[in-house]
């Protein structure tokens, strides 16, 4: 568990906020939860691997697409 004491007792609340959401950042609990926040079928490693490379195959695409003023 995460946990954020004041570092003296005139910081403001706000600072105090903000350092807790960048040690929750910072940490990969948020993403960790996010990811599993809906199920998902057991895929294959391949498989999540080969539709990894087709969507990053298609963003280099699009982008050049836009680059060339064709969309």
């Amino acid at each position: 568990m995460i946990q954020v004491t004041r570092k003296d007792s005139k910081e403001s609340s706000e600072n105090l906020l903000r350092r807790f959401n960048r040690k929750v950042q910072q940490s990969g609990t948020l993403a960790v939860v996010k990811q599993n926040q809906y199920f998902q079928k057991p895929v294959s490693k391949r498989e999540r691997r080969h539709k990894a490379i087709i969507r990053q195959e298609r963003k280099v695409q699009k982008l050049k697409r836009i680059k060339l003023g064709q969309r």
